[in-house]
């Protein structure tokens, strides 16, 4: 059973690299947003392209999250990934010590 958490424990860890590069990849979007990028850079338009599926989810189920013109559903969904990594990978942590 210990190959079993041993697994457990390698996709809690890959979990929680995976939300804190994306969380990194939402910093960048919402710095770049704050100048007038190019929308033809590659880098430009990779951020928007890996960022804009889960931020326009946001923004439609949170229709204040464009207020003022300022947009917050960023900082919601980093909220979101805090809450992810704060809580999903310590449980799969448990499940693979239990396991194991």
């Amino acid at each position: 059973m210990f190959v079993i958490g041993n697994f457990i424990t390698a996709l809690a860890n890959l979990i929680n690299f995976v939300l804190g590069a994306y969380m990194w990849v939402i910093i960048g979007r919402a710095i770049i947003s704050w100048v007038n990028p190019d929308p033809y850079n590659p880098i430009v338009r990779f951020l928007y392209d890996i960022t804009e599926p889960f931020l326009y989810r946001i923004r439609r189920i949170l229709p204040f999250s464009v207020a003022g013109g300022i947009d917050f559903s960023p900082m919601i969904l980093i909220l979101i990934i805090l809450f992810l990594q704060s809580f999903v990978v310590p449980t799969l942590h448990g499940i693979a010590r239990s396991i194991g």
